[in-house]
């Protein structure tokens, strides 16, 4: 599973705020916008709003 752009969106998560946090990762902001990024990448990151994107891919994957 990958996690998107538009799953940052539709969580709410602002893109900017979004892209400091991947940078500060050492995370490629470009590459994410073009591919989406492994969810357990995202999953492994001590991060409360990494992780509420995490869950939100699941369940609405599960759908």
């Amino acid at each position: 599973m990958r996690i998107y752009i538009s799953d940052l969106r539709k969580t709410g998560m602002c893109a900017r705020g979004s892209r400091a946090f991947f940078l500060s990762q050492g995370l490629d902001w470009q590459d994410f916008i073009k591919n989406g990024i492994e969810l357990e990448t995202v999953e492994k990151m001590n991060d409360a709003m990494a992780q509420q994107v995490v869950e939100y891919v699941k369940n609405g994957q599960q759908q």
